[in-house]
């Protein structure tokens, strides 16, 4: 992915939110009591997949001034992050004089509406305020203006933050350390030092290091990764790793899901904190459709990994994102446009998270016939052909499981627009990638997606899900594509 560069005059980079433990407690128990219905909510449907969250960075100014933004902000997200307003800039613009009054009104927003926060950032080497950034400090009066700052701003906010991004951005593309005035007065210890001082002044906050271009397995995750595993071995108060998720439209990382895992079987929390996903302007509506499988795929990553406990995205609309005023000539990353119309973006993450009916879709007609149950499902247009299906059950825990399907292409002619179809008994599929999956009692049928349509001779293609199951359960006997068996 290209490198996300930062802010230009004038125009500050945003961050994100997470969760509250008695907000989230409140929304896991409404969840536990209400199915999913036509008029759930992102936040809602979240919820409802292992107590998640759905966030969105926040800004003071629309907030306040546009009541159509503030209603969004309050109805489809569980989870707030100050864009700008916690950034040290922000809040120090001079040496010992706080602005606290528009960090304060987000929070006081986020209580009312029964939200968690993530506090962002405390350490980073951007958004500095001058007399920080041109101070010429010492690597000792460095380490006492961090403390000071760390005790200040989380010491006010103890009780209100769920979160904290203790550092951000430490790295280098190629997984070295970025040479910030932090690295460069304290050396690497700075990391560990603003965690155990963030520990110290709010026991109770989750600590996370925060980074992008990060989302797959590469050297700066890779990095990242044998940072953490050090910090673990040093007894260093770390909990969670942030994958920001700046990205571009059809470019998700093969290995986003592997990454996710590696970090979690650190036993660490990972959270999708700053997702929006750009594109060259002018839009299309094929590159929006894009643009909606690559949600969809960022979202299943993170629902296939138990301890990925949410996603934020970076902003509400498209007007207002960062994203315009920072990479010429891109845009439209967020799931709303400019109008506050929902993007088909919007609906692959409602989709995504469990949802079966798009809330703005009339009730279905009670005079229509039944579908007869015992219809035999009908093939779409494609041939079959000569294809073979291997099965693997990736992880099992009693209740629940996760399987692995790749689809092989043995013959010499191209298996267009396919469709898979098997039987597994005792299961209750929640969520499905790379396909477009449908379950009707133990029949399972998984369609291609759009973006993938077609496997070509010799050629394979992997799907995965997870589901929720009672006792042991008998791996599928048969697999048709196209309505022809497989080996």
């Amino acid at each position: 992915m290209t490198e996300v560069r930062h802010r230009p005059p004038g125009r500050a980079r945003r961050s994100l939110g997470l969760l509250l433990s008695s907000a989230l407690a409140a929304a896991t128990l409404w969840a536990t009591a209400s199915p999913a219905h036509a008029e759930d909510t992102l936040r809602d449907l979240a919820a409802q997949n292992g107590g998640r969250h759905f966030g969105a960075a926040i800004t003071y100014n629309p907030l306040n001034n546009d009541s159509q933004y503030r209603d969004i902000a309050a109805t489809q997200f569980s989870a707030v992050t100050h864009e700008n307003e916690m950034k040290w800039e922000s809040l120090e613009p001079q040496r010992g004089q706080y602005n606290w009054s528009q960090a304060d009104s987000i929070i006081d927003f986020a209580k009312s509406n029964n939200q968690i926060v993530r506090g962002h950032t405390l350490v980073w080497h951007s958004q500095l305020p001058s007399w920080l950034n041109n101070g010429g400090f010492s690597g000792t009066q460095l380490r006492s203006i961090m403390d000071n700052h760390i005790e200040t701003v989380a010491g006010r906010y103890r009780g209100d933050i769920y979160a904290w991004d203790v550092v951000n951005e430490a790295f280098n593309e190629d997984g070295s350390f970025r040479n910030s005035i932090w690295y460069q007065g304290m050396g690497v210890d700075y990391i560990a030092h603003a965690f155990r001082k963030a520990h110290e002044v709010d026991p109770n906050a989750k600590l996370y290091i925060n980074d992008y271009n990060i989302e797959g397995i590469n050297s700066k995750s890779n990095g990242l990764y044998d940072l953490v595993v050090d910090l673990l071995d040093q007894g260093v108060p770390i909990h969670g790793v942030g994958i920001q998720s700046h990205l571009i439209v059809g470019q998700v990382p093969s290995t986003f899901q592997q990454n996710i895992q590696r970090f979690a079987d650190l036993g660490l929390d990972v959270a999708i904190t700053e997702l929006d996903i750009r594109m060259q302007m002018p839009a299309t509506d094929s590159k929006l459709q894009q643009q909606a499988n690559d949600y969809r795929a960022v979202v299943n990553a993170c629902l296939a990994v138990s301890r990925c406990i949410g996603v934020t995205v970076w902003g509400i609309d498209d007007e207002r994102s960062w994203v315009p005023y920072t990479f010429d000539g891109e845009g439209a990353p967020l799931l709303y446009d400019g109008q506050y119309n929902r993007k088909p973006a919007w609906y692959a993450v409602y989709e995504a998270l469990g949802g079966t009916t798009d809330p703005t879709d009339p009730p279905t007609d009670p005079t229509d016939p039944p579908t007869d149950p015992t219809d035999p499902p009908t093939d779409p247009p494609g041939n079959g052909g000569p294809c073979d299906v291997d099965y693997t059950v990736v992880n099992d825990w009693g209740n629940g499981m996760q399987g692995s399907i790749t689809i092989s292409n043995t013959g010499s002619s191209p298996i267009n627009d396919w469709t898979l179809r098997f039987t597994l008994s005792g299961v209750t599929i929640s969520n499905g990638w790379n396909g477009d999956w449908s379950q009707s009692g133990s029949q399972i049928t998984v369609n291609a997606p759009s973006w993938n349509p077609t496997i070509q001779p010799g050629q394979s293609t992997q799907l995965g899900f997870v589901a929720s199951k009672s006792g042991s359960t008998a791996a599928p006997t048969q697999f048709t594509v196209n309505g022809a068996t497989c080996s």
